[in-house]
């Protein structure tokens, strides 16, 4: 008797497992990334870019109207433009809703015309448009009152979308519940779905805010003064007098000031409400 019919088959040699095969692809991008890396910083001039974008001296001198004046201008732009933005973004969401056809038609034609138009029309509109088709007009708050009225008509075309998914995620059990309770539709709107809407959509709400903080950049376009530059237009202001890079580098650190936080809080809010669901 042969040796294989004693032993029998020999069995076939298996490959990778998908285990094994997720983890080899996952060192070799590691290995990639690591070795990209390194290539980056030795083939990079680090002299030229030092002097370029990190002359300290230069970097003092920026201090402290780079955080007293642009900075504060910065969020007091976003601030407002976000309040004007969220009021007119909750009508539109509630015009959507509504059972009267006109009102949805105009809040539908509103949202696809200031989604679809770059916020940079939106503010050379504002700057340019309204003055020649009404002149002697003066919008309240002069700059700010044009950025805040700027900022909020682009991100209320947002806003309204994520508020109306928010109150339409509400349950409708907790409307009938407060309509069985006496309450009328429009107070059960405001006292009971509004409220937890809102706990829904507060993470998009953030992302949104971070959103204007850096569409805020476009006040350039309505021609401000010197005390109501924000980052953007300050860094810019001062690369062009020291022929250098550095106060665009630091702006862009005040903006990171700014936004790596607000990015920390949505995810732990994101975070949360997953927890909540399970």
């Amino acid at each position: 008797m042969s040796d294989t019919a004693r032993t029998g088959p020999v069995p076939r040699r298996r490959g990778l497992t998908r285990r094994q095969k997720r983890s080899v692809s996952r060192a070799v991008q590691y290995v990639v990334f690591v070795a990209a890396v390194i290539a980056f910083a030795v083939s990079a001039d680090w002299a030229r870019l030092k002097n370029q974008f990190a002359q300290a001296d230069i970097a003092k001198e920026m201090f402290p109207d780079v955080i007293t004046l642009a900075l504060r201008n910065t969020v007091l732009y976003t601030v407002t433009g976000f309040a004007v933005g969220l009021a007119l973004g909750m009508v539109i969401a509630l015009m959507r809703l509504s059972s009267v056809g006109p009102y949805r038609w105009l809040a539908g034609i509103y949202i696809e015309i200031f989604r679809g138009l770059p916020a940079l029309l939106i503010f050379i509109f504002i700057g340019v448009a309204i003055p020649l088709a009404f002149p002697g007009t003066e919008i309240v708050g002069g700059t700010y009152g044009k950025v805040a009225l700027a900022l909020g008509l682009v991100a209320a075309a947002y806003m309204a979308e994520t508020i109306r998914a928010g109150i339409q995620a509400v349950p409708k059990g907790q409307m009938e519940a407060a309509r069985s309770l006496g309450f009328s539709p429009a107070r059960a709107m405001v006292s009971i779905i509004i409220p937890q809407a809102f706990r829904i959509i507060l993470p998009p709400l953030t992302n949104e805010l971070v959103l204007l903080f850096k569409d805020s950049s476009l006040v350039l376009f309505l021609g401000v003064t010197l005390g109501e530059r924000e980052l953007s237009k300050y860094g810019r202001d001062l690369a062009s007098t020291t022929a250098n890079s550095t106060p665009i580098l630091v702006a862009g650190l005040c903006y990171l000031l700014v936004t790596i936080p607000l990015g920390f809080i949505v995810r732990r809010m994101e975070a949360k409400a997953q927890e909540a669901v399970k």
